[in-house]
């Protein structure tokens, strides 16, 4: 081998090994990039109030219709929101657990961060009791309901938790990062509107 290399000619050489260094040092940054500031995605899907929101609406369902649920539970190797153990049935929100557990004995439900909580008993694979959980926010006619929803947050977070959510989805939905006038205006609304109601 010693003797293959010295055969080769020194530009060839010192190409060879420029280009192994350069493909390291930008694999390395990379690797670092991805550690430090995480793709946008998975950054979104971790502050989005929504998964946050609909995990409160199911919960307060199953309570409602006295269901024994297990929350951020494993079924065959999958990280389900919600697991029901006496029914042997894993509600989850992520697509791909979804279709993995399809493939078992267990019962899968996909719920979407959009999905009202109360409408998860047109999904469960058994014959659930009728029950009213009070006024969905999405019909609700009180704009300080809304406003808190557009936020991701629970009517009446505190002031700190407004500001946060806002900054939040304002990276999200700012026309400079890609996102849509509208939506940034109804967000810019939705803040101002939540600011007067926060609780003291």
């Amino acid at each position: 081998m010693q003797s293959q290399l010295s055969t080769l000619p020194d530009w060839l050489v010192f190409g060879l090994a420029l280009g192994v260094a350069g493909s390291v040092l930008v694999a390395g940054l990379f690797l670092a990039a991805n550690r430090f500031f995480p793709a946008k995605q998975q950054a979104r899907r971790m502050s989005d109030g929504g998964e946050r929101r609909r995990r409160t609406e199911l919960r307060e369902y199953l309570t409602a219709i006295d269901e024994q649920y297990a929350e951020n539970h494993f079924v065959e190797g999958q990280h389900v929101a919600f697991y029901l153990p006496k029914r042997d049935v894993a509600i989850t929100f992520d697509a791909r657990a979804y279709y993995r557990i399809e493939r078992s004995p267990t019962y899968p439900v996909l719920v979407e961060h959009e999905m009202p909580g109360i409408h998860l008993g047109t999904r469960l694979p058994f014959e659930v009791p009728e029950v009213t959980l009070g006024p969905d926010p999405e019909e609700s006619e009180d704009p300080a309901m809304h406003a808190f929803e557009e936020l991701g947050l629970d009517y009446g977070a505190t002031a700190a938790e407004v500001r946060s959510a806002y900054r939040e989805r304002v990276k999200e939905v700012h026309p400079d990062h890609g996102g849509d006038e509208d939506e940034f205006k109804r967000v810019r609304e939705a803040y101002t509107m939540a600011k007067q109601h926060v609780a003291s």
